[in-house]
């Protein structure tokens, strides 16, 4: 097993832009987006279904911060008006925005033949309609103001890869990267980049609670380093999808993983 490495410092890629990210509150891939974001000098608007793990989320980055470039509003992204209201209100607050990440996701664990009809939908509304309704407002704002943006989506190496029990997490996420895709050409007609991420196992709290022990030591065994991504190293990707760094990439997925198979 590798030691983890260490924590990158930011270079101020981000100095100046402004920032929506759904799932941002708490210690996932969420979470460590918003904080790398804030250490590459962007503003943020972070959003949640979770009311109260968003609202202690956006006030201890603010105090760390400044409340000048964190903001937070309750977002579940399955309802067709919070998203427009997360969009309006980070408008609004910073006079637009130039960088969506779009976060939020659902998973579970079930065997096809016992699946209900209920575990497939809710799955697939928060990953991938979620996803959709989110980029189709963050592709709305970007052509009205022809400035350019960028948009970032959390899909999963599971979207490629077979996984017992993930027929609707697995079918989400390949949606998530077709998406993409298709995004990012019509996105290109107004100089706007989409593209993913695709993590394999990064460890957060959320992920122990759904998730058995001997799944999770499965899963790390796959992983070459012999361990799993902290969060911060997912998000670092995405700050490199969202800089300038990746100024011609657009509808590509990257996957993030040392998975061996």
């Amino acid at each position: 097993m590798t030691t983890q490495p260490p924590y990158v410092a930011g270079h101020s890629l981000l100095a100046g832009r402004t920032a929506v990210i759904t799932a941002a509150a708490g210690a996932g891939i969420g979470g460590a987006t918003a904080r790398r974001f804030l250490e590459e000098g962007a503003r943020i608007v972070i959003g949640d279904a979770h009311a109260r793990r968003l609202g202690e989320s956006a006030t201890a980055l603010a105090e760390e911060f400044g409340s000048d470039r964190v903001a937070a509003l309750p977002c579940d992204v399955t309802v067709q008006e919070q998203v427009d209201a997360l969009f309006g209100f980070a408008a609004e607050r910073h006079g637009g925005l130039d960088i969506v990440v779009n976060n939020a996701g659902l998973g579970g664990t079930a065997d096809l033949v016992d699946m209900t009809d209920e575990q497939w939908s809710k799955v697939l509304d928060v990953t991938l309609n979620g996803t959709f309704r989110c980029t189709r407002a963050a592709l709305r704002h970007f052509k009205d103001r022809d400035g350019g943006g960028i948009v970032v989506n959390n899909a999963s190496v599971v979207g490629w890869r077979a996984q017992r029990g993930q027929a609707h997490y697995a079918a989400a996420k390949a949606g998530v990267m077709a998406l993409t895709r298709c995004a990012a050409l019509e996105a290109a007609d107004f100089g706007v980049r989409v593209n993913a991420v695709a993590p394999s196992l990064a460890m957060h709290p959320h992920l122990v609670k759904v998730t058995t022990p001997e799944l999770l030591a499965e899963l790390t065994e796959r992983e070459a380093f012999g361990r799993y991504a902290e969060p911060w190293e997912i998000a670092n990707v995405i700050v490199f999808l969202a800089s300038g760094y990746s100024s011609y990439m657009t509808g590509e997925t990257v996957s993030v993983s040392s998975q061996r198979a």
